[in-house]
């Protein structure tokens, strides 16, 4: 029997039929494997093309905490800690300055797609207003340097200084981190937020390293070479250039246009097209804004998780494309004669919603292309949630400009690269410059990630604790690992669709633990191994995990497509009952002064 749901363009079974075989076209062996570190001839994708390391001397001074990670999860982090009376804080940072992701991402175009009101962490604390609903880069890069000056954290700050090992000392009660830069500094607290979006990767093509052309990654944007600047001003140096682009995630989806506009001549070159909703972004009210009664960034975020994550509420603030499905099946459960609040009723509703929503994205292609054959290759054929949703209003129509082409790979990707260009099917496209939005390294090994290990107790090494998958408390704490404190979605609430929640979170717990350390006036603080495994065995039983699903197309939230091994289910845990029910017990934990699990020594 099959099922058609309202607006749908296939019926269920036939679309069913469709997603597997788009996703079975893109299945791989290889996984992961199949991207490739920037090494040898793109070991330059890795520097820093914004800023010269000013000289200094080796440091080998003591901070009470050190945070590894300039971007908003040291930042939050930070700002938490200085609230809390902690002053004496380090943050230490690659980039030339704070900001992270948004340090690096400077591409034309790059702008968040959480609306900023719950995506730019601090702002009532800061008093800013962002300038619209969804804020470019230069702004959210201004507004991490605002943080960091409102909370004085530039005062005790290293920047353009990558760590290489951190070890513990036992008997000092005190953390050692070296760094690249010869220093040995001192810590009694350590605290590592590095975030998976700031080391690039590079796909593995046949002939990566043969094409003699220019080349560059989409977190280095080379303005030097295509003209502009990070604001918008027009690459004028492309106007006679062939530039090609491999990618089509969330990096394209916002840069292509603007290349559409510039370049000579365009060539896109999609494996999986992205699924394109409307953005419909706008300029902020300065009246409006100043009717915001105190307490209302905590509010809107709460709002926005809880109609994210499937709850109800009486209303949406926020209003965007993640709130829109849940709001579909809310009403699609509320509308029907007798409610089935049942798991099962809840997910017939989900996918009710979610065909729905599918079929009018692609009906938004065909709505906007001109060309018949290109608009089918844009159409996205899996779950919105199965890859990262992307929000842009200009993205469809630059495929109608004469210069701009769609290299659709069916699946397949490009099968080679030469001196002079990009061959797929057997044809050669002739390129000045390619540039790889290939996004960011996410499934790999912590350690390579983040490009040192952590040395606990005992000697043992972060590396071999988490040998068989991520162990801690509340994605915090690591046992064998005293005054060690981890700052990411993963073994918490888990929240994809707004990160910056998280952080605030984990920020506030970290400060608040601290505090009561220097109350009690203990020298170490760790969780114990019973706790760590009964949290973990917690999040194991509701195996709630971030994608992992290997019926959706391939992307890094399901491992392209292999979905995930035991240990890759451990290193992507959340919350069995969601992330709004982790925000409230980590509330209650925090409040009850107790901090059951751990030990103050």
């Amino acid at each position: 029997m099959t099922f058609r749901g309202p607006a749908t363009d296939l019926d269920r079974d036939e679309l069913l039929r469709r997603y597997a075989a788009e996703r079975d076209k893109r299945i791989r062996d290889d996984g992961n494997d199949q991207y490739v570190e920037p090494v040898g001839k793109f070991a330059h994708f890795l520097d820093d093309p914004y800023a010269e390391p000013e000289a200094r001397e080796p440091l080998t001074d003591e901070v009470d905490v050190a945070f590894i990670g300039g971007g908003f999860a040291g930042l939050v982090t930070g700002a938490k800690l200085k609230q809390a009376g902690i002053t004496n804080v380090r943050i230490i940072e690659k980039g030339g300055d704070f900001g992270g992701t948004w340090y690096w991402n400077r591409y034309p175009g790059a702008q968040c797609d959480t609306a900023a009101f719950i995506y730019l962490p601090l702002l009532e604390e800061t008093g800013h207003m962002p300038s619209e609903k969804y804020t470019h880069a230069p702004e959210i890069a201004e507004h991490c340097r605002r943080i960091g000056e409102h909370f004085d954290l530039y005062d005790n700050a290293v920047f353009s200084t990558e760590v290489t090992g951190v070890e513990w000392n036992d008997d000092a009660c005190r953390w050692t981190i070296h760094t690249n830069r010869g220093d040995a500094m001192r810590a009694k607290y350590l605290a590592m937020g590095t975030g998976p979006l700031h080391r690039p990767k590079l796909p593995g093509i046949p002939g990566l390293e043969r094409f003699e052309g220019h080349s560059f990654h989409t977190s280095r944007w080379d303005y030097d070479y295509t003209g502009g600047d990070p604001s918008g001003s027009p690459m004028t140096a492309l106007g006679d250039k062939r530039v090609g682009i491999i990618g089509t995630g969330a990096t394209a989806v916002q840069c292509v246009p603007h290349l559409a506009r510039a370049a000579g001549e365009l060539y896109v070159f999609q494996r999986t097209p992205s699924s394109i909703d409307v953005r419909n972004n706008r300029p902020i009210d300065p009246e409006w804004f100043a009717t915001l009664e105190p307490g209302w960034q905590k509010r809107w975020m709460e709002n926005f998780t809880t109609l994210q994550t499937g709850g109800f509420t009486d209303e949406d603030l926020v209003m965007d494309g993640w709130t829109d499905i849940s709001l579909r099946i809310r009403d699609k459960l509320l509308s029907a004669p007798k409610p089935d609040l049942s798991p099962e009723g809840m997910l017939r509703a989900y996918h009710d919603s979610d065909d729905e929503k599918m079929s009018e994205i692609r009906a938004r292609v065909d709505a906007t292309i001109s060309d018949p054959e290109t608009a089918e290759a844009l159409k996205p054929w899996y779950r919105q949630l199965c890859k990262r949703p992307c929000f842009h209003d200009q993205y469809l129509d630059a495929f109608n400009e004469t210069n701009t082409h769609l290299v659709h790979t069916d699946g397949r990707g490009v099968e080679e690269i030469t001196e002079s260009g990009v061959i797929v099917d057997g044809i050669e496209y002739e390129l000045d410059c390619i540039i790889y939005a290939s996004g960011f390294e996410v499934g790999t090994e912590f350690s390579r990630r983040w490009g040192y290990d952590v040395c606990g107790r005992n000697g043992e090494m972060l590396s071999e604790h988490w040998d068989d998958g991520m162990t801690s408390l509340h994605g915090i704490h690591v046992h064998g690992f005293p005054n060690m404190f981890i700052v990411s979605p993963t073994q918490g609430a888990n929240l994809i669709s707004n990160v910056p929640h998280n952080l605030t979170e984990a920020g506030e717990t970290i400060a608040t633990v601290i505090a009561h350390a220097n109350d009690v006036g203990a020298e170490q603080i760790e969780v114990t191994a019973t706790a760590e495994a009964a949290w973990v065995a917690k999040l194991e039983s509701g195996g709630r995990t971030f994608g992992g699903d290997p019926t959706c197309t391939p992307g890094y939230y399901n491992n392209e497509g292999k979905g995930a091994d035991e240990k890759a289910t451990r290193n992507s845990l959340g919350y069995p009952e969601g992330p709004v029910a982790y925000f409230e017990h980590i509330d209650r934990w925090r409040a009850a002064g107790t901090f059951d699990g751990l030990v103050f020594r």
